[in-house]
C-alpha cells in the first residue's frame, strides 16, 4: 500500500520515518517542507499540498496540531481521495469531532479510523509508541502492519470515538502524575535529600510512574523539554473535564491539575513546555529542582 502522511511535526515526522524504515511506500507533505527532510532522506516522496498527496496515494494518515487544522486539511484532501480509501487520523481530537469528521469523510466514500498515540515523542522515534485505534475491525486489520511499524503496543479500542476517550484518560493521568511528581521532588529537596538519589529511590519504589521516570528527569535537568506544550495539555484536560460532565464522574484531581496548567500558561505562555507546571512550584518557593546526570531530552 502507498500511504500519504500529512503533518511532519515532532510526532508525525518520527512515525513517517518508522514506516519508511519498515520499507513502506510513503508520500509526505507539511506546511513547512523543511520539517519533512528526514522523511525525504529516508525515501519518502514529497507532495506540494494535501490535495496532490491525496490524489496520489491509497490511504492517508494525518497527524496535526489541532481540530481546526484537521478540519482545514480534511476539506482539501477528502474530495481528492480515491473512492473506498481510508483516512487514519492520529491527531488528538474530541470524540464528537472524530464522529463528525467520519460523517464528512463518508460523503466522499472515505472511511475513517482514529489512531491517537501515547508515550511521548522519544518512543515514537524508536517505533515504540503506544497506538490506540478506534474504528471498524477490518480497517484495523488492514493497516495493522503499518501500525506495528510505528508502535510496539497496538490496541483496538472499539468503534470510532473509543480511542479518543482512552487517549484523553491516559493524558489526564500523565498530567496529574506530573503535578504529583513535582510536589514529591520538592518535598525531597526541602527535606534536605540529594535529589538525584531521591529520584532513583522513587523510581525503585511503589510510588514510581512513567511520568516520574521520564518528565521528572527533564525537570531535574532544567530543560523541561518534552516536546509537548501547555496549550496542548489544556486542550486535553478540557476534553477530560467534558467527559467528566457527560459521564457524571467528578474529576477532582484533573480539575486541580487543569488550574495549575492555567496558572502556568499565565506565567510562561501557552508554548512553554508542559513540565513547566513544576517550575510554578519552584518559583513560588524560590527553590530549584536540579540534579546532575539527567538528560535535557528523552531518547
Amino acid at each position: 500500500m502507498h500511504y500519504g502522511y500529512i503533518g511532519q511535526g515532532n510526532l508525525g515526522a518520527n512515525c513517517a520515518a518508522c514506516l519508511l524504515r519498515a520499507g513502506m511506500d510513503v508520500t509526505v507533505t507539511d506546511i513547512n517542507r523543511a520539517a519533512a527532510q528526514e522523511a525525504i532522506a529516508l525515501g519518502a516522496k514529497w507532495a506540494d499540498s494535501p490535495v496532490e498527496l491525496a490524489a496520489r496515494v491509497d490511504h492517508v494518515i494525518t497527524c496535526l496540531p489541532s481540530p481546526a487544522v484537521s478540519e482545514t486539511v480534511a476539506s482539501q484532501m477528502l474530495p481528492a481521495m480515491r473512492d473506498g480509501a481510508h483516512w487514519i487520523e492520529m491527531s488528538t481530537l474530541g470524540r464528537d469531532e472524530v464522529l463528525a469528521f467520519a460523517k464528512t469523510a463518508a460523503t466522499h466514500d472515505v472511511r475513517m479510523m482514529e489512531l491517537p498515540v501515547t508515550g511521548g515523542v522519544h518512543l515514537a522515534a524508536q517505533g515504540k509508541i503506544t497506538m490506540l485505534a478506534g474504528g471498524d475491525k477490518d480497517m484495523f486489520d488492514t493497516h495493522l502492519p503499518a501500525l506495528k511499524a510505528m508502535g510496539d503496543q497496538v490496541f483496538h479500542m472499539g468503534p470510532l470515538g473509543s480511542a479518543s476517550i482512552i487517549k484523553v484518560i491516559t493524558n489526564m493521568l500523565a498530567f496529574i502524575h506530573l503535578k504529583a511528581c513535582g510536589e514529591a521532588l520538592m518535598l525531597a529537596k526541602r527535606g534536605g535529600l540529594d535529589l538525584g538519589q531521591a529520584w532513583h529511590a522513587i523510581k525503585a519504589s511503589s510510588g514510581t510512574s512513567f511520568v516520574h521516570e521520564t518528565e521528572g528527569a527533564l525537570v531535574l535537568n532544567g530543560s523541561y523539554d518534552v516536546a509537548f506544550n501547555i496549550d496542548l495539555a489544556l486542550k486535553d484536560l478540557g476534553f477530560a473535564m467534558g467527559f467528566g460532565r457527560e459521564f457524571e464522574v467528578p474529576l477532582e484531581l484533573a480539575s486541580a491539575t487543569e488550574q495549575t496548567y492555567v496558572a502556568a500558561r499565565a506565567a510562561y505562555g501557552g508554548d512553554a513546555e508542559s513540565p513547566m507546571i513544576v517550575k510554578l512550584l519552584e518559583d513560588l518557593l524560590d527553590t530549584d529542582l536540579r540534579a546532575d546526570g539527567f538528560p535535557a531530552r528523552l531518547t
